[in-house]
């Protein structure tokens, strides 16, 4: 089982709203997770994020793979991937 950090979409039409989601990998995008870590909001300037980094950290120290998008993001609050 590959475990995956990512975006799950949620909002309404044309108004996006990001959970970043645990899953694994062969979940669908907005489907079962393990743990929500945190959330991100592309709508306002600059983006708000906002992550819990221990919670991130250790998922990724058990093997948990981030997206490009999370990996990205990630790195812009200081998050070591």
């Amino acid at each position: 089982m590959a475990v995956k950090i990512r975006l799950a979409r949620y909002g309404r039409k044309k108004q996006p709203f990001f959970r970043i989601v645990v899953a694994d990998e062969r979940c669908s995008r907005d489907g079962r997770f393990l743990e929500n870590v945190g959330t991100y909001n592309p709508r306002i300037d600059p983006p708000e994020v906002a992550v819990e980094k221990e919670k991130v950290e250790n998922w990724l120290q058990k093997g948990a793979i981030p997206s490009d998008t999370v990996r990205s993001i990630l790195r812009k609050e200081g998050v070591s991937v």
